[in-house]
């Protein structure tokens, strides 16, 4: 942020800096700006280094672009919208920089976080000072079961999700009951979750492991991994990796000349476009892409492109929609009170999520509901433009369907908010 407040003169302001500085509080520029009557605070949360970092970028771009959006609007009730970034870097970290945000920055809310570990650390801080987290990256069912918070809410949606999603894909292709399936996991908690998912959806229908493999988050080389693949000729390779290990493994898959099919259960369009045409390939779940034929999308597409040069991918619509659903609801409430906008969401409001159907937040745990889709990889030499590499999917569930079956239910649905 540039600029001086009203009021506060260059001097007084670096004076203040200056202060802080001594005791150790400034971490970016932006921290001397305090929160007034013209201006309303949202804080942001994403990591923007190591193997999620490329995707938080993403989250990033769509951050500022909605705020320029929404002030260009009139703001949030005719205040001045801003946004205070920071890299999340670690569970540890994440929660030292929530906490700071709430308590000195003064934030309204946080939003943001891709790792299921750092959103549960933001959970636990955004619970103790009752203020509103809006994870629009974090997957994992258990911040929605067992670690579910009463100010947690969740744009991303959750590993039952992308696994109900793509299993349906995968059973219409016969590659589950009677299968064997190598699995690779990334070795941190989302990785975990969705493992246990996914091996739950396999009992419930007919399939097997050969193999599943921890896989470390700063691992590069898959080599080791490819031969044992090789060796199992597994009927399906199937990847429950996150950020960077799926555009790694999926170049080194190509370039071990290995043919078994591949799908995977977690996935970012843009870790597609850094493999390649030439790399990527299978089946895999997608909680939004900028190919979905909807006014929203078109405009939000044509909106990032014009700005970055580039399409959005998911992340960059997860953190784009936190922000808009979260400006949308303070105008509509004419208030920025964290139990008017939770009673609102969980009382059903419905927003536009640029899909077919509006999407809400469900009570019972928060999980933003709206529609999925699959996608699938298509040959190199169908592919026009480093972009669209893929095909889609109708919406799932169809538009007779509930769009709550699949989400978790009975025994799954453990959350018991406080």
């Amino acid at each position: 942020m540039t600029g001086i407040i009203k009021g506060i003169s260059r001097r007084q302001a670096l004076a203040g800096a200056g202060a802080a500085a001594a005791t150790g509080l400034v971490t970016s520029p932006s921290i001397i700006l305090a929160q007034t009557p013209e201006t309303l605070r949202f804080g942001h949360l994403t990591p923007r280094t190591g193997f999620l970092g490329p995707l938080g970028e993403y989250g990033v771009m769509a951050v500022d672009l909605a705020v320029e959006e929404i002030n260009a609007a009139g703001g949030v009730n005719g205040r001045k919208l801003e946004a205070l970034k920071e890299d999340s870097v670690n569970p540890q970290t994440a929660s030292t920089k929530a906490e700071r945000m709430i308590e000195r920055d003064k934030v309204a809310c946080i939003i943001g976080e891709i790792s299921s570990a750092s959103a549960l650390t933001i959970a636990q801080v955004a619970g103790r000072t009752k203020t509103l987290f809006v994870n629009t990256g974090a997957n994992s069912d258990a911040l929605r079961g067992e670690s579910c918070n009463r100010y947690m809410f969740h744009v991303e949606h959750q590993n039952s999700m992308y696994v109900k999603s793509c299993g349906r894909s995968l059973l219409a292709q016969g590659l589950v009951k009677g299968k064997k399936w190598f699995s690779l996991t990334a070795d941190y908690a989302f990785g975990h979750d969705l493992l246990k998912v996914a091996k739950r959806f396999m009992e419930a229908n007919g399939g097997q492991f050969a193999a599943d493999k921890l896989v470390p988050t700063d691992a590069t080389d898959f080599s080791a991994l490819l031969l044992e693949i090789r060796a199992a000729k597994p009927d399906l390779v199937v990847s429950n990796l996150a950020g960077n290990q799926i555009t790694n493994f999926l170049k080194q898959y190509s370039e071990f000349g290995l043919t078994f099919p591949v799908a995977g259960f977690g996935f970012d369009t843009a870790l597609a476009w850094a493999a390649g045409k030439d790399n990527f390939g299978g089946t895999w779940p997608c909680v939004w892409h900028h190919l979905i034929d909807t006014p929203s999308t078109k405009a939000f597409v044509a909106a990032f492109t014009k700005k970055y040069g580039k399409p959005p991918e998911n992340q960059a619509w997860g953190d784009y929609m936190a922000v808009k659903i979260m400006a949308q609801s303070m105008n509509e409430l004419k208030s920025t009170e964290t139990p008017k906008i939770l009673e609102h969401w969980e009382k059903g409001a419905k927003f536009d999520v640029m899909k077919p159907r509006q999407g809400y937040f469900r009570a019972s745990d928060h999980q933003l509901i709206s529609e999925m889709y699959t996608i699938t990889a298509l040959p190199p030499a169908q592919v026009k433009n480093q972009w669209d590499l893929f095909t889609s999917s109708a919406p799932v569930p169809g538009p007779d369907e509930n769009m709550e079956v699949i989400a978790t239910s009975g025994d799954e649905a453990v959350c018991k908010m406080s």
